[in-house]
């Protein structure tokens, strides 16, 4: 099939939604399929690349407690209408469909089968409230649905009623699972490593209270935090002002030193606070070996199994999280069973394994699609045959 994979934010520009659909159009392709992605640019890019196709200026904007994209063109409609028509794409696969604009002109534009991953969770969303009517049409457009965890799939039902298909994100096993530490922090001092944004929902000053804590009682070990973001100055006078040492600021590092990261440290702590729909952090450490203490919010409850890949505390409790990594820290032989259980379990959501579901799927909707004599105008391709061993009938999740 031609699949267009549609990002609202500007790939390949660092985030979890960017990530997800580079590596499913990388699996994709190695099924045989031919894709392209269609993301914005900020204005250096070129606009078109290989298999990136860009329309349209995005601006970034707050969102959910981190920050998102706004995606504005002048020629939108008639950018949209080539693209399409010069495509010929059996199959759109919309992530985050309903952020503005790039995604709902593609889908109300698109004569292809459309389908939708839903990557977000959050309490409650003002815009799906105020807008969900205005959304309702577009969500109509909608041939199959997709959420990339439980929690996910609930915060976009409420808006959104319908049936959606689980299907987690994905990791590079291999990759983490073969990193070699990094020699400079591996001097018999335990390292406890925070990876991620610096930003309020990801719990960074929550856990360096927790540190302070551990170093009252007297405990040898290291904290090393790796990231940036807003709120990297308010931690780095949390430290000054309070003269805790130990922790080293290390700032933002590439995609290709992650694994060795994860492999450099004793412990894995995330002390997010909420709103997170998944946990792709958990996953690395997971496939890199490493126990894990995390906070017990709903997106990480369906990644990692308590007790068995990693001890899940309160979020925003430095307490609890004190007392957690202090439990690791004396006990080595618990923490290498949990990190030789997080390597298995990893293995369950490898990216081969990950796209097979996706692409089963897609397989599904189309099948049904057919059936009931309603495919769109735009499919061109042949009907997927129906895997060997599966039910009649697929139900979504």
């Amino acid at each position: 099939m031609k699949i267009g994979l549609v990002t609202p934010y500007i790939y390949p520009l660092p985030g979890g939604v960017n990530a997800h659909v580079g590596f499913l159009h990388q699996h994709l392709r190695e099924r045989g399929h031919d894709v392209r992605i269609i993301s914005s640019t900020h204005g250096l890019q070129r606009s078109s690349e290989g298999d990136i196709i860009r329309i349209g200026r995005g601006f970034s904007v707050p969102s959910n407690g981190s920050v998102g994209t706004l995606t504005v063109s002048p020629r939108f409609l008639s950018q949209c209408r080539d693209v399409l028509e010069r495509e010929q794409f059996d199959l759109l696969h919309f992530h985050e469909p309903f952020v503005p604009f790039l995604s709902l002109v593609l889908l109300r534009e698109s004569t292809s089968v459309n389908i939708a991953t839903f990557h977000a969770y959050n309490g409650w969303s003002p815009s799906y409230e105020f807008g969900r009517r205005m959304l309702g049409s577009y969500a109509r457009r909608l041939h199959g649905r997709i959420a990339v965890s439980v929690a996910a799939r609930y915060f976009i039902d409420k808006y959104f009623p319908g049936d959606y298909k689980v299907i987690p994100n994905g990791v590079e096993v291999e990759r983490f699972a073969g990193a070699r530490p990094i020699e400079r922090w591996r001097d018999g001092t335990p390292n406890l490593l925070f990876l991620g944004r610096l930003e309020d929902r990801k719990g960074l000053l929550h856990l360096l209270k927790a540190f302070r804590l551990l170093r009252r009682e007297g405990r040898n070990c290291r904290l090393l935090v790796v990231g940036h973001g807003p709120q990297e100055r308010e931690a780095r006078r949390y430290l000054a002002t309070r003269r805790l040492t130990g922790v080293e600021m290390l700032g933002r590092v590439g995609e290709e030193e992650k694994p060795r990261w994860f492999a450099t440290a004793d412990i894995y702590v995330s002390p997010a606070t909420g709103r997170e729909s998944f946990g792709i952090v958990l996953l690395e450490a997971m496939a890199a070996g490493t126990p894990i203490v995390c906070s017990d919010i709903h997106g990480y409850k369906g990644v990692v199994r308590r007790g068995e890949q990693a001890l899940l505390v309160p979020p925003r409790d430095p307490h609890a999280l004190a007392a957690a990594i202090g439990e690791l820290l004396d006990d080595p032989a618990k923490r290498a069973r949990m990190g030789a259980s997080g390597r298995q379990r990893s293995h369950e959501f490898g990216w081969a394994r990950v796209t097979e579901r996706v692409d089963d799927y897609y397989g599904f909707v189309i099948r049904r699609l057919a059936a009931q004599g309603q495919l769109p105008p735009g499919f061109h391709a042949d009907v997927p045959p129906r895997p060997a061993g599966s039910p009649v009938s697929l139900a979504a999740d």
